[in-house]
C-alpha cells in the first residue's frame, strides 16, 4: 500500500452514519444530532487528569460513548494508558515509557499536576492517582462496554498491536463496540492482518485547508472503516466527499458548542471532545 499521501499525524475515529431520511426539517435535525458519535478523549480530560480511571468514568457519566485509550509499552510488556511516549506531562516522574517498567510507573502520581495546572479543581482529590494498564481499564469498565483505542508511536514498540489483540481475546471485548485507530497505516494493516474483524479508523493531521482524493479515500478503505482527521482546517466539501463514499469521519478535538454544531450540519458522524457534557448537550438541543 503506498502511504506516502498521508500527512504528519497528531490523534481519534468512527461511528453512526448521518440520518437523511425525510420529515419536518426540525425532526430530521434532531435525528441528525442523536447519532453523532461522542467520543471522551482521553476520558473528560477537560474535567479530570487525562486517562486515569476517574476520568473514564467520568467520561461514561457525561453520555461519552466510548472510553477513548491511548497506549504506551512498558519495558517489560505492559500496555498502559498514556497519550505521550514519556511521563513528564502527566505525571510526577520524568523518562521514556518504553526505559521503564510496570512497577516504576505505578509508583509515578499521575492526578496532582492537573490541580496544579487548573487549580480550579484544586478541591477535587486527584493527588496519588495511578497511571491504568489496558488491562485494569478492561477489568473496571467490562466486556461490553465500547472503546476507542489507539496504538501510538507503534514503531517504538513492536508487537504492541498482539498484545493488544491478546487483550481484547482474554476479556473476551466485544469487538462490535470497539475501535482501534491510528496515525500509523503500517499499524492497522498489522491489526488487520491479525484479525479483520476489528473496526479501524485512520489518524489524519492537517496543518492547513483540508483536501482528499478519490485515490487516498479508496487506500483507506482497504483497511480502515474511517477517519479520524484534527478539526480545525475541515470544511463542509471535505466532510462531504469522505461520508459520500462510505467512510465515518470523527474529528478531533473539538471543545466549543458552536464548532460541534458546525460539524454536525456538515455532515461528521462522531468526534472526540475533552467535554463530552457539552457535546451531550448539542446532541439534545441546548
Amino acid at each position: 500500500m503506498g502511504k506516502k499521501w498521508l500527512p504528519a499525524l497528531g490523534a481519534l475515529v468512527i461511528a453512526a452514519g448521518i440520518t437523511t431520511g425525510g420529515g419536518a426539517a426540525m425532526a430530521k435535525e434532531k435525528e441528525k444530532h442523536k447519532d453523532i458519535l461522542n467520543v471522551s478523549h482521553r476520558g473528560a480530560s477537560g474535567h479530570a487528569p487525562e486517562h486515569t480511571l476517574v476520568s473514564y468514568d467520568m467520561g461514561e457519566k457525561m453520555h461519552g460513548d466510548y472510553i477513548e485509550v491511548d497506549l504506551q509499552m512498558t519495558k517489560d510488556g505492559h500496555l498502559i494508558a498514556m497519550h505521550d511516549e514519556k511521563v513528564d506531562r502527566t505525571t510526577d516522574g520524568t523518562g521514556d515509557v518504553k526505559d521503564m517498567e510496570l512497577a516504576e510507573v505505578k509508583e509515578l502520581d499521575a492526578g496532582s499536576w492537573f490541580n496544579e495546572t487548573y487549580p480550579e479543581y484544586a478541591n477535587e482529590k486527584y493527588a496519588g492517582l495511578q497511571v491504568p494498564t489496558l488491562e485494569e481499564v478492561f477489568q473496571k469498565f467490562g466486556k461490553n462496554n465500547s472503546y476507542y483505542i489507539e496504538t501510538k508511536s507503534p514503531a517504538i514498540y513492536p508487537g504492541m498491536e498482539k498484545e493488544l489483540l491478546r487483550l481484547v481475546n482474554k476479556y473476551k471485548i466485544n469487538k462490535d463496540k470497539l475501535l482501534v485507530q491510528s496515525f500509523s497505516p503500517e499499524s492497522l494493516t498489522i491489526m488487520h492482518e491479525l484479525d479483520p474483524s476489528i473496526k479501524l479508523v485512520q489518524l489524519l493531521s492537517y496543518r492547513s485547508y483540508a483536501t482528499i482524493t478519490d485515490e487516498q479515500i479508496a487506500e483507506v478503505k482497504e483497511y480502515a472503516m474511517g477517519i479520524g482527521p484534527n478539526h480545525t482546517y475541515l470544511n463542509e466539501e471535505y466532510i462531504q466527499k469522505v461520508v459520500g463514499n462510505g467512510l465515518e469521519i470523527h474529528p478531533y478535538t473539538v471543545n466549543e458548542k458552536e464548532r460541534m454544531k458546525q460539524l454536525i450540519d456538515w455532515g461528521v458522524t462522531g468526534m472526540f471532545t475533552n467535554f463530552p457534557d457539552l457535546l451531550h448537550e448539542v446532541k439534545k438541543g441546548k
